[in-house]
This record gives structure tokens, sequence and C-alpha cells, in this order.
């Protein structure tokens, strides 16, 4: 009985795309399939003509550079409409955390609950055993424990497990990452090997229904679509002790942390400290107004590790971009719930944000800060 194939998740970049043409070039059996997940022509008001459009994901361009790749290394390759099921799982939550006044994460929504959620069931559909994705992480086996375990990519500069906290055993025991021990410029070069036409594409670098990064913008055109009322457009700044600094436009404007666009002048940086949507007032201050030494995380997924009641020892990231800070993390008796208390205030903990705990390059789990 010949080996059941692997079905790799082709976006039409050149790292899934050299997933694809790597395990062709291994002799495994494969399949291409991609996940169309949002009508790039929806909100033509969004539109721009600007070059920084091609930095988008999922585009019908990343389509057809998927299919092309398909063909040259001769696999079945499928396009897939999961745009409804996107719509509800990734887009409606994102709209509705800012309109909450939090700052989500939609690329790990999206991780969580379609691309190896449904994209698995998917797999299942062509008699696929296992997926493959051009994600930079790193899945291993603990024979003591007997769970699979998520790891930092070995290009620390690009590794995704930041976004990927959600994952599951089974989603682990049935994924590769092909390309978690590789750097960028080793894919980029494995590519040019292969001869694969998407060698020199230049990767995505925004969300794929938010045009140029417009956040605002996109909640506006989108509720206007819906025939659904809109936020407030008025509201107060405020300073830490409620003296009013000046007016904005609706707090879906602004997440903690930033410094642009306040339109308040006071001699010295400020910064959004904390936002409420109730009361339309976001609070401004200085910098150290902004550090903190704990926050609370919900829906905690540990990955890596049997959940347990005990205190852990972790590094903690709370953002992307965040370099991992000392902490410890205080699990809840019902253990979807942590405080984690850092060894030193941090910058800008934003509630919406995920916080994902590692133990040097193990993923030990991670939740959504509160």
């Amino acid at each position: 009985m010949p080996d059941r194939p692997i079905a790799v998740a082709m976006s039409g970049g050149v790292d899934s795309s050299t997933v694809a043409a790597l395990l062709v070039r291994q002799g495994q059996s494969v399949v291409g399939l991609t996940m169309q997940l949002w009508n790039q022509r929806r909100l033509p008001e969004l539109s721009s003509d600007s070059p920084s459009r091609s930095g988008r994901c999922c585009s019908l361009d990343d389509v057809y550079d998927a299919r092309r790749v398909a063909e040259q290394i001769g696999i079945p390759y499928y396009v897939v409409n999961f745009e409804e099921q996107f719509e509800e799982r990734v887009v409606r939550p994102f709209v509705a955390e800012y309109l909450a006044g939090r700052t989500p994460v939609p690329c790990t929504l999206c991780n969580n609950d379609i691309k190896f959620d449904r994209f698995l069931e998917l797999a299942d559909s062509v008699g696929a055993e296992r997926i493959a994705t051009g994600h930079y992480a790193r899945i291993g086996y603990c024979e003591a424990s007997g769970r699979y375990q998520l790891r930092r990519a070995v290009d620390s500069a690009k590794d995704q497990t930041y976004f990927l906290f959600g994952l599951t055993q089974p989603q682990l025991a049935r994924t590769l990452f092909p390309l978690g021990e590789l750097t960028k410029p080793q894919v980029r070069e494995l590519a040019c090997s292969l001869d694969l036409p998407v060698a020199a594409k230049n990767d995505s670098q925004e969300i794929c229904f938010v045009p140029n990064g417009d956040y605002a913008g996109f909640l506006l055109a989108y509720l206007k679509e819906a025939g659904a009322a809109l936020p407030p457009n008025y509201g107060e700044i405020v300073s830490e002790n409620g003296t009013t600094l000046g007016q904005h436009q609706g707090v879906h404007h602004f997440t903690v942390g930033q410094r642009r666009g306040l339109g308040i002048a006071t001699g010295e940086p400020l910064y959004v400290i904390a936002t409420d949507a109730r009361s339309q007032r976001v609070v401004v201050g200085g910098n150290d107004a902004l550090l903190r030494d704990r926050f609370f995380a919900a829906s905690v997924n540990w990955i890596s590790i049997e959940p347990h009641s005990q205190p852990v020892r972790a590094q903690v990231k709370i953002r992307n971009k965040h370099l991992a800070a000392p902490a410890w993390i205080y699990p809840s008796p019902s253990l979807d719930r942590a405080e984690v208390v850092f060894d030193e205030p941090q910058r800008a903990v934003t509630p919406g944000q995920g916080a994902v705990f590692y133990q040097d390059d193990l993923v030990l789990g991670g939740g959504w800060i509160e």
C-alpha cells in the first residue's frame, strides 16, 4: 500500500513553495492545497495602487504563484474556499476585540482556527496523513513525557512560534515544519537550486484583509458593509489623574504604547497607557507609566508540558518583536488562566496580545493578555 500523501499548505510564497518542492525531491507523495481566505475585491474603498499591496498575503497573485509552482514540481493542486470560516473565526473576533479596546493578533487566530484546525480536516478529505507548512518552527517528541514539543526555529529572526501557541498535541503529531532547521538565506538558496519561480519573491508583511495596515479604516468599512452601528468617533484624551488634554476620533484608533497620532503636545513624550471603550477615554502618560510587572493571561494553552498548578519559571514574550523576559507563571486552579510576574517591569503590556511562555527554545504554551 503506497504511503499516504503529505498535504502542503501553499500560500504562493517562497517558504511554502520550497517546502513542497523539498518534499517532492525527498520522494514524498505531496498534494498542494491553498486556502482562499479573503475576497480581495471586498471593501474597494480600502484598495490602493501602492507597491505595498504586494506585501499582502493570500492575494490572487499568490494563488497564481502557488499553482505555477505545483505545476512545475508535478503535484496535484487544489484551491479551497474558506472565506466563510475565516470571516467567522478570525475577522469578526478581530473587529470585536478592537471595538472592546483591545489589540488582537489575527495571525494567531488564523493559525489556531483555520490553518491547522480546518486545514487538517481538509487534509483528511484528500487522504493525507500529515500536513506541512512553511512556518519557521520545530517539532520534537519527548519520550519521557509522551508529548510532542514545539520549539523555536534555528533562525531566530524568522521564528514564528509566537503565533503558534494555540496548537494542540493532535495537531503537532500530524504537522511538519521542514524549514525549522534552516535560515531564511538558506531557504532562498534552496529555492534557487530547485529553480522555483518564486525564489526571489518578497515576503508578505501585511494582514491579508487589512490593506496598508490601516486597522481603523478596515474596521469602519467592514461595519458599514455589514450595516452595523459604527463606533463613537469622539472621546477624550486624559492624563493619569483624569485631566483632559485633548479630543480623539474613537478609541479604535489607539493601542497601548502608541506615541504618534495623539494630536496633543505637552512638552514631553506621551504614550497611550490604556483605552476604555465604554467611556471612550484614552489615557496617556510618560514612558514609566507603560511599565507593568505583572498581568493575567486567559485561555492558556499548555503545549509542550503537561498542565499543572505549580509555578513555572519561564521567559515570557508579550508581542512578536518583544525580547522574552524572565518571569514566574502562576497557573490558576482551572489551568486555563495564569498570572505572569516579571522579574523586571516590561513596557506596553497590551490587552488582546498573545503572551507566550518559553524555556530556552522550548515553547511551554501561551495565552491572551487580559
